[in-house]
């Protein structure tokens, strides 16, 4: 089968997050399929930022198609953001013939988080008579609304609602990592029998194999930390609002004069005012460290003592969660907070 999977923040091996495009397509390779990721040269949750010579580039990683798409940079979720996604969905319409260079899609998954896709998304797939899927890891208007305080009224909102609403009326599939989001989804106009759940999975063989040492800034740092007796609870990832890093920060204020630190690895919006808040409340036991390659993550989480996980106190968790890290964590066989 030859499959075009749209996912404006999807990662790979070599550049960091978001993985569940990767593993996906990688799974879909070794059954013998063929697959291009459609996705931007630019977001913020990778590592690696892929050099772009021109508007349009291809790569290929683990058997994987990529067809890099040039975005402008952006920082936190302002007007260079939304340029960022306008940018993306123009260069999907302009260059679908270089999308579908190795043939006809037979199947189509729209998978950004911001669900704008879908339109480009939908018109290739009837373009060509191939089945749409639609693939949910994140409720897009409602979690900026829930989560981001945004008015249902915000052109912004209103926007992504359409898209929404679009997708669930007119994809063939429509795929989530929440298992209980199916209510929501009917209630916005998508039919009972369409939803699949496809929660989250890990690789167990390639965690235990690809234990790649630390960067020697966060070995230094781990290593004075460790020296000091201190009680080390890390947190890898993302840091956004939906993660509650905010009421980490707050606890650590709590342990001040324990022998304790609070670790942050990774990097997102919110990093800035976590480290402001930080800062401010003179919190030296707390430590920010940039992003690791995923290969090191294994030696990252071994280096720990406890690990956190959190989201806020919402009435939408009630529709499901699905977070990769919590996988890691089981990984590293450690107390997860």
């Amino acid at each position: 089968m030859n499959i075009l999977l749209i996912n404006h923040y999807a990662g790979s091996s070599a550049h960091g997050m978001e993985y569940r495009p990767y593993y996906l397509a990688r799974e879909w390779v070794r059954a013998g399929h063929q697959v291009t990721i459609a996705a931007a040269s630019y977001c913020h949750y990778r590592t690696q930022t892929m050099p772009m010579e021109s508007n349009v580039q291809e790569q290929h990683i683990d058997g994987i198609r990529y067809v890099w798409l040039k975005t402008p940079q952006y920082n936190g979720n302002g007007v260079r953001r939304v340029l960022n996604m306008v940018t993306f969905l123009m260069q999907l319409s302009a260059h679908t013939h270089k999308l579908i260079e190795t043939g006809k899609p037979e199947l189509v998954i729209a998978s950004s988080t911001y669900c704008l896709d879908i339109l480009p998304a939908y018109r290739i797939a009837r373009r060509y008579g191939a089945k749409l899927v639609f693939d949910v890891r994140d409720l897009w208007p409602l979690t900026p609304v829930l989560l981001g305080e945004m008015p249902r009224w915000h052109p912004y909102v209103f926007t992504l609602q359409m898209a929404e609403d679009f997708a669930y009326r007119h994809s063939d599939i429509v795929v989530s990592v929440l298992k209980k989001a199916d209510s929501y989804m009917q209630s916005r106009g998508m039919d009972r029998e369409k939803f699949v759940f496809i929660p989250n999975g890990i690789d167990p063989d390639e965690w235990r194999q690809n234990k790649v040492i630390l960067p020697l800034q966060h070995r230094r740092e781990l290593s004075r930390l460790r020296s000091e007796g201190r009680f080390i609870i890390g947190y890898a990832g993302s840091q956004g609002l939906s993660n509650a890093l905010d009421t980490f920060i707050d606890a650590a204020s709590l342990v001040a004069g324990e022998p304790v630190a609070l670790v942050l690895v990774g990097q997102g919006p919110e990093q800035a005012n976590l480290q402001s808040k930080a800062s401010e409340a003179g919190l030296k036991h707390v430590v920010f460290l940039p992003s690791v390659p995923r290969q090191a993550i294994p030696c990252l989480l071994d280096s720990m003592d406890a690990l956190y996980i959190g989201w806020r106190k919402e009435p939408l968790y009630q529709l499901g969660i699905g977070a990769n890290k919590l996988l890691d964590y089981m990984m590293a066989g450690k107390p997860v907070i």
